[in-house]
């Protein structure tokens, strides 16, 4: 996948540890309910940057427990 989303790696994984702070388990969700909608509105850049995002968050968060 191309990152091309206007924003470096390092500022994609500040974004998602400050979403994840502010919102917990949800920020995930959140993460990938904004990929979707930017990818209904033809807004793949957008898309991808959620995506990467919601990819950090989920970094943070570690192995789910079972």
């Amino acid at each position: 996948m191309k990152e091309d989303t206007g924003m470096g790696t390092s500022d994609l994984i500040q974004y998602a540890h400050a979403l994840y702070t502010a919102h917990g388990d949800k920020a995930e969700a959140e993460a990938a309910q904004k990929a979707t909608q930017a990818e209904a509105a033809n807004d793949t850049a957008e898309a991808d940057k959620w995506r990467l995002i919601r990819s950090h968050i989920k970094e943070l968060r570690g192995p789910k427990a079972t």
